[in-house]
């Protein structure tokens, strides 16, 4: 600024005050860099302090193990030997007649779980080992004689001493199933070269037909409901057959879209033309594009059966026709037929799906306010689950034939967060190093000592690929809480199931001789109570059986404790790398006798409560049912709402 005059006017308040503040700024600079230093020291310290607890010795480590009160868990009376908790006979009263819904799940609620062990039959002992399980198992370990009276004619099982014998005879194959598969094959040659490899058996009896696929290289899950044939579920899991319990009503079945090569029904009784289709339905989605649905029994050959399913001709070829309808639209055509099997086919492109968009259409296509593989108590609507486009090499066409497709990378696992092909092939190495390890640690596994395996919070199916040459079969589990891993498990030609391990699972007492997890309680201990995931283990799990238990070293202790409740022996073993951080759990169920069981047969289990209506339910089950219709047996063609109406009458009887 200048003077009026010109020359430079100065103001020597300005400049003496610009050099204090120069020096109060440079001083503050310092301090703070000082305090800095100083923080960041201590910082360095403390992270070096944690570093040194991880890498430390097991006697320094950081890790503080949870801690439980040990707690000794009572026997369960006797009647609850073939108690399975969400498909509980005593509890269909409750539950509507709609479709069967009362056979599906319906889990108790928690005030009234069982905090006790379950007890096996009077006289049972470790079942027959495979492949002679297959032909035999131990009357007293499924000790039911109603299902041998009603089924011996037809060659499903017999009894010969103390033993079942299982001729492999059903209602559509009297000649044996092996014939009747040979048959299959003819009509469907994909069987014989490896491009059908996952199967599931509706309404599987004894599970005869998935037992015989498993010599053909054909993995079946055999799917039946708990109802008057006594243990059908549980007679294929004691002969070492894959079978979980389930029925097609009103939800879907916990499996995702697009997941099996083949579907079967052998005189099944699931009424396929009634509701609109709507188990038809359940079917489509289920099954991979290009993937075959092989019926045999009513209406199919009708032209001969007809007198002895005591029915007419017209009514019977009304039926096919309206089946063969149906089938046309949802996109299915007739692949082949001979005598009393039939076989079709789901289209393998999207090109039919295009006619579904009309008005008029009927099924019509779903829309997308519902996942294809949500399948955890989802309702089934009725409407076609139109494959997603983006699938293309996951059709039976285009995906590798077994074995080679275990080990190659799927297709749908680009759905899953964090998925990719090196995602997968890490996974699959890193299997297979663990389950060289765990057989170190417990030789029975891979011996004729373990048939039914369970891993239970699988993510691809890893540990499952990784024993596939040993005399076993996994059931791969995906909580319906994880990603949505189970479409790579059953591309890779392995089967399993969703399910909430805050729940029972859909099976039978003592079914399986191995049980197998990986981080179950560290992914889901904030929601599920330990104690009753453990439980339900003792529950499924055969007496000598095992279970690995891979766990944080937070929760192995009292894993432990919780096990020595149940009369389990456990031993803490390292991991394959020695990581601190990380427990291996190998117990061992023993193997008792209830102290307050008589030694007699039991003929039926009826429990404390209901079992009297229970028992009544089942005495006229066949006939309201239709459960057992065979062409020498005939009854009475009624509608199923009508069956339905005198059970409930049954049930509502005074004891």
């Amino acid at each position: 600024m200048k003077h009026k005059d010109g020359k430079p006017v100065s103001h020597p308040d300005k400049k003496s005050r610009a050099v204090p503040m120069a020096i109060m700024f440079f001083v503050l600079c310092g301090f703070s860099f000082y305090l800095g230093g100083i923080f960041c020291s201590e910082k360095d310290k403390i992270e070096a302090k944690d570093v040194a607890k991880v890498v430390s010795s097991p006697k320094e480590s950081s890790i503080t193990p949870l801690q439980i009160k040990s707690t000794a868990f009572p026997e369960c009376s006797s009647d609850y030997q073939d108690y399975t908790p969400c498909t509980d006979p005593k509890r269909w009263k409750k539950y509507g007649n709609h479709r069967l819904t009362f056979m599906e799940r319906h889990c108790p609620p928690v005030f009234e779980r069982k905090e006790c062990l379950i007890p096996p039959p009077d006289g049972y002992k470790p079942p027959i080992k495979w492949p002679k399980s297959r032909d035999q198992c131990w009357y007293r370990n499924v000790p039911y004689d109603w299902i041998n009276k009603q089924k011996s004619n037809q060659n499903w099982l017999r009894k010969e001493g103390d033993k079942f014998l299982f001729p492999g005879g059903g209602t559509m194959f009297p000649r044996g199933v092996g014939a009747y598969v040979d048959l299959m094959q003819d009509l469907i040659p994909e069987m014989k070269d490896g491009t059908i490899r996952t199967a599931i058996d509706t309404g599987c009896g004894v599970a005869s037909w998935g037992g015989d696929l498993l010599d053909r290289g054909i993995l079946t899950v055999s799917l039946a409901p708990r109802d008057n044939h006594e243990a059908q579920v549980q007679f294929a899991l004691e002969r070492g057959i894959p079978a979980i319990l389930g029925i097609i009503s009103t939800q879907r079945l916990p499996f995702p879209s697009n997941a099996f090569d083949m579907a079967h029904c052998s005189r099944c009784l699931i009424p396929w033309t009634e509701f609109g289709g709507i188990y038809l339905l359940e079917v489509h989605r289920i099954l991979r594009p290009g993937g075959f649905w092989v019926l045999s029994g009513p209406p199919v050959n009708y032209e001969n059966h007809w007198r002895g399913w005591n029915t007419t001709v017209e009514e019977q070829k009304s039926d096919y026709e309206k089946l063969q309808e149906l089938l046309t639209s949802m996109c299915f055509k007739l692949y082949d037929k001979k005598d009393d099997i039939a076989v079709w086919q789901k289209a393998s492109d999207n090109s039919c799906y295009s006619k579904l968009a009309n008005t008029d259409a009927y099924p019509p296509k779903c829309d997308d306010s519902l996942e294809p593989d949500s399948a955890w108590y989802t309702p089934i609507r009725p409407c076609v689950v139109v494959p997603s486009p983006k699938i293309k090499k996951s059709v039976m066409e285009s995906i590798p034939k077994w074995p080679e497709r275990l080990h190659a990378t799927p297709e749908r696992i680009s759905d899953i967060p964090g998925g990719s092909a090196s995602a997968f092939k890490h996974d699959d190495s890193k299997w297979k190093i663990r389950a060289k390890h765990y057989k170190k640690l417990l030789p029975a596994l891979g011996s004729d000592k373990m048939r039914n395996i369970m891993d239970m919070n699988t993510v691809y199916g890893g540990f499952a690929a990784a024993v596939i040459d040993d005399p076993l079969w996994v059931m791969n589990v995906v909580s319906s809480y994880a990603a949505n891993t189970l479409p790579v498990v059953f591309d890779r030609g392995l089967i399993g199931t969703f399910h909430d391990w805050c729940e029972a699972f859909s099976t039978y007492p003592r079914t399986y001789d191995l049980l197998h997890l990986d981080g179950l309680f560290t992914a889901e201990s904030h929601r599920c109570e330990m104690k009753y995931v453990l439980l339900e283990m003792d529950r499924i799990l055969r007496p000598t059986g095992y279970a690995i238990i891979r766990e944080s070293s937070y929760f192995v202790d009292a894993i432990s404790t919780i096990a020595k409740g149940m009369r389990w022996s456990c031993r803490k073993e390292g991991t394959e790398y020695g990581v601190e951080k990380e427990k291996i759990l190998i117990c061992q169920k023993k193997l008792w006798y209830s102290s307050n069981q008589s030694s007699r047969d039991i003929n039926r289990s009826s429990y404390e409560e209901g079992g009297k209506q229970q028992s009544k339910a089942d005495r006229h089950c066949e006939e309201i049912m239709e459960c057992t219709i065979v062409a020498d047996e005939p009854s009475p063609k009624r509608s199923i709402e009508s069956r339905l109406q005198d059970l409930n009458k049954i049930l509502a009887k005074p004891n």
